[in-house]
């Protein structure tokens, strides 16, 4: 569907002439000294299907209007040989009566035609066709035959856009893996599988515009896009379920795999795909206004995505299995991403705060460091410093521990023997044995440990710090 689409769009711009399928007849044929010899030809019925046969076909075609190179494309699961106005063009493979004599060409060919050929009025294309190595049978196995401009228009803007949303779907799995390793939740290993299948459906839909594969790839091809498709439009009703109705999400995923899998029955591969992802989308939608229905978090933003992703491709179903799907489960899966990381941001501040206020308790600090929780006293707390997203406490006796807390937040929550001396770094006045400058700077001299900055806007505040009482020792 989308290749006739294509061609029909091209058909529109460009001097084209498209050969439909009752524009053919098939013929008896046999080689001839120059030219193949035709007879009993009658009017094809229905899609041309070279599938498990040799046909012979003729059409009367001709010039389209402009000055424009032309070429005669084959674009079909066959091996094809091709004859203008009796001077063959050239073959794509080596069409055959039976798998033995056959030899596969490629999905897409190109004849081009030399202009000296072209006559006035009517001229005739004869082709030759067989299909015996495809994997699985096509309802269409010819997707076009036409006469267009050569070579064949770039195709640039859609394998652009196509990558770009390979590459954002690979970036949004990659991100969710990160979040699963750390946090260990089933959501976030789904949505990193989800995005993964998605980038690779997306790669593999720009294989044909990357490689000139032989023809019997392309059914392998479509299987792993169907595949693809049936994974992911399951991954989303898991992740739904999950996150909406955990308590049904055996029986619902259930459903989905079945329902799924059965649109294997229905005709045309364009029309498999398309199902599959639509009964996926129709679940998840149900879910999900369920837990709208319940006013649950996140539940009416999903719902709406999920919506108008349906609409569109109940609107448009040639486009859905293409640029659309991967635009949308792009775009879908990096707003979860962000959504994602926003809510575990949220999560690691209330968990700091949390151990800030453990810090309030008297004498003793609670460090949450990549060994674990530690309760460390206070007096033994020289000094701390920024480090990146985390903080350093240098401790008495030269050890170092990384806390998962912020500076600004501690100097907040630290007693009043805690002083800010640096935008980077906070003593502990206990623990100081003097001040110093050293040209133009100032630093603080620790009974410990390297001296501290101390910044000229903080420098009054710190001397007055060292002058009071409370802070001798």
């Amino acid at each position: 569907m989308r290749r006739i689409l294509l061609i029909a769009i091209l058909w529109s711009v460009f001097p084209t002439t498209l050969l439909a399928q009752d524009a053919w007849e098939a013929c008896r044929g046999e080689a001839g000294a120059a030219a193949p010899v035709l007879h009993d030809c009658r009017p094809v019925e229905g899609a041309v299907d070279p599938q498990g046969k040799a046909l012979w076909l003729r059409a009367a075609v001709r010039r389209p209007d402009g000055d424009a190179p032309l070429a005669f494309y084959v674009v079909g699961v066959a091996s094809s040989e091709v004859w203008f106005n009796g001077r063959r063009l050239g073959a794509n493979g080596r069409p055959g009566g039976s798998p033995a004599e056959e030899k596969p060409g490629r999905y897409e060919a190109a004849f081009p035609i030399a202009e000296t050929l072209w006559r006035p009025g009517d001229n005739q294309i004869v082709v030759r066709m067989s299909s015996f190595h495809a994997p699985m049978r096509l309802d269409m196995p010819v997707a076009g035959l036409v006469v267009a401009p050569y070579p064949w228009p770039s195709r640039s803007t859609p394998l652009a856009v196509a990558f770009l949303a390979a590459g954002a779907l690979f970036a949004a799995a990659f991100g969710f893996g990160v979040i699963h390793g750390l946090r260990r939740s089933g959501s976030s290993l789904i949505l990193a599988i989800l995005a993964g299948v998605a980038g690779l459906q997306a790669a593999l839909e720009s294989l044909r515009a990357l490689v000139a594969y032989p023809y019997p790839i392309h059914g392998w091809r479509l299987i792993g896009i169907w595949s693809l498709t049936t994974i992911f439009a399951v991954l989303l009703v898991a992740w739904t379920v999950s996150r909406f109705r955990p308590q049904s999400r055996g029986p619902v995923v259930a459903l989905a795999l079945v329902a799924v899998l059965a649109t294997w029955a229905a005709p045309g591969f364009d029309l498999k795909t398309a199902t599959a992802l639509l009964v996926g989308l129709a679940i998840s939608v149900a879910v999900a206004a369920d837990g709208a229905r319940r006013r649950l978090p996140g539940a009416r933003p999903v719902l709406a995505y999920l919506i108008l992703f349906m609409g569109v491709g109940l609107v448009f179903p040639a486009w859905l299995v293409d640029l659309s799907y991967f635009l949308f489960a792009a775009c879908f899966l990096l707003l979860l991403l962000m959504a994602e990381v926003v809510r575990l941001g949220r999560e690691d501040q209330k968990r700091e705060v949390a151990l800030t206020q453990a810090a309030a308790r008297p004498n003793r600090l609670t460090v949450a460091s990549a060994r674990g929780v530690e309760r460390v006293p206070l007096t033994e707390i020289v000094a701390v410093t920024g480090a990146d997203d985390y903080v350093e406490l240098r401790l008495a006796g030269g050890r170092r521990l990384l806390h998962s807390a912020r500076l600004d937040r501690l100097e907040t929550e630290l007693p009043a023997a805690f002083l800010r001396v640096h935008r980077s770094a906070i003593a502990n006045l206990e623990h100081v044995r003097g001040l110093e400058r050293d040209g133009g700077r100032s630093r603080l001299l620790m009974r410990e440990g390297p001296p501290l900055p101390i910044s000229r806007n903080r420098l009054p505040r710190v001397r007055d710090a060292l002058e009071a009482p409370t802070a001798e020792t």
